[in-house]
C-alpha cells in the first residue's frame, strides 16, 4: 500500500532511540523527509546515519531538550529552515519519574508536566501555522495505554498523558476546518529501554527475579509477548497517511489486547 508520504516533511520528537526512532524509520521508509531530535547528539547522529543507510531518506537532526521551554520552538524552526516546512508532527518523549503519589513532590510534578504535556503543547503551537501554510497536516501524539488503564507505580505518567489526550481531543475539533488531523497512539508493553526500566523497578519492589516479572507481565497480554517498536511505528505511519484522511480525534491502542475495556 502506498501511504502517500513520499516527499512529506515529518518531525519526530525524541527519536534517537526507542519508539521515536522506530517511527522516524517507518516514515523514512515511506519516502518522508524526516527531522529528528534528541538530547544526546552522538546517539542522535548515529540513529540518523542508520536510518539514512537503511532507507535512503533525507534526515535532519536537532540536538535539544524538549522539556526546556525553548526546545520545541527550536525544533520546529530548525525544521522550517532546513527542510522547508512541516506536514507531519509526532510528539513523543521519554517517560517521567516512577513512583506512587506519596513518593512525588512538587518538583517531580512540574518536571513531568514540562516533559509530557507542555512539550506537546509547544510543539503543536509552533507547528500548526506551518502546516496550515501547506494546506493541512497530521499530528500524532505518542502516549500510553495508561490513558485508558492506569499502571501502578506510574502516577505521573497516568495523570499527565491523560491530559495530552484531553488536549488532543479538543484540538482535533478546532483544527479540522484547517485540514489538520490530530490522533493519539497508546503503546502497551513495547520492548524498549523504558520497559526494561519498568520491569527492573517492579522486580526491585517485589523482590522477584527480573525474568519472572517479565514472564508474568507477558502472561497478561492475550498475544503472549511484548510488542516491537516497529509495530507501533506502522500504526503511526498509517495515521500520517493519505489513507487515514477520515480519522481524527481518535485514541488508538497498540497493546496486544492487554486493555480489557470496551472503549
Amino acid at each position: 500500500m502506498d501511504l502517500g508520504l513520499n516527499g512529506k516533511i515529518a518531525l519526530c520528537a525524541a527519536s534517537s532511540r526507542g519508539l521515536g526512532r522506530a517511527i522516524a524509520t517507518a516514515l523514512a521508509r515511506e519516502g518522508a523527509r524526516v527531522c529528528m531530535c534528541g538530547r544526546d547528539r552522538d546517539r542522535l547522529e548515529e540513529a540518523a546515519d542508520r536510518i539514512c543507510e537503511a532507507t535512503g531518506a533525507e534526515v535532519f537532526t536537532f540536538a535539544l531538550d524538549l522539556a526546556d521551554a525553548e526546545g520545541p520552538r527550536r525544533f520546529v524552526e530548525g525544521a522550517l529552515e532546513q527542510a522547508g516546512g512541516v506536514d507531519i508532527l509526532v510528539t513523543n518523549t521519554g517517560g517521567p519519574k516512577l513512583g506512587s503519589f506519596e513518593e512525588l513532590d512538587d518538583e517531580a510534578w512540574y518536571a513531568a508536566a514540562e516533559l509530557l504535556l507542555l512539550s506537546a503543547v509547544r510543539l503543536i503551537r509552533a507547528a500548526v501555522p506551518a502546516m496550515e501554510r501547506r494546506g493541512g497536516g497530521r499530528i500524532v501524539n505518542v502516549t500510553s495505554i495508561s490513558v485508558k488503564q492506569p499502571i501502578p507505580g506510574l502516577m505521573l505518567s497516568n495523570s499527565l498523558r491523560a491530559a495530552v489526550v484531553g488536549m488532543a481531543k479538543t484540538l482535533a475539533g478546532e483544527l479540522a476546518p484547517r485540514k489538520i488531523l490530530v490522533n493519539n497512539v497508546c503503546p502497551g508493553m513495547i520492548a524498549t529501554d523504558r520497559l526494561i526500566e519498568l520491569d527492573q523497578d517492579r522486580a526491585a519492589r517485589s523482590g522477584l527475579p527480573l525474568e519472572q516479572v517479565r514472564l508474568e507481565a507477558q502472561r497478561q497480554i492475550p498475544l503472549g509477548r511484548y510488542g516491537q517498536p516497529e509495530e507501533l511505528a506502522a500504526l503511526v505511519a498509517f495515521l500520517c497517511s493519505a489513507q487515514a484522511s477520515y480519522v481524527t480525534g481518535s485514541t488508538i491502542l497498540c497493546d496486544g489486547g492487554l486493555y480489557r475495556g470496551l472503549m
